[in-house]
């Protein structure tokens, strides 16, 4: 981790993480409406789905932040 990176491959790999944790969540989303629907009694699993569902969609909304500053407004 210690190689200079110029700010051209800073913004690829912010923009890598933001694809790869919405990709996450969408299948994280999926996995829980999934469970939900096809066994209502697992909970823990249903709740761990919710728990990164919700995980990534902060990192979405901070990687969306560091590309387009301010662009963003905060959910009320």
């Amino acid at each position: 981790m210690t190689d200079v990176v110029d700010s051209d491959e800073l913004l690829r790999r912010i923009q890598r993480a933001r694809a790869c944790a919405a990709q996450e969540e969408r299948a994280w989303r999926s996995r829980g409406e999934r469970l939900g629907r096809e066994d209502p009694g697992d909970a823990a699993e249903e709740r761990d789905a919710e728990i990164r569902t919700v995980a990534y969609g902060v990192m979405l909304r901070v990687l969306d932040e560091i590309l387009t500053p301010g662009r963003h407004g905060t959910p009320g």
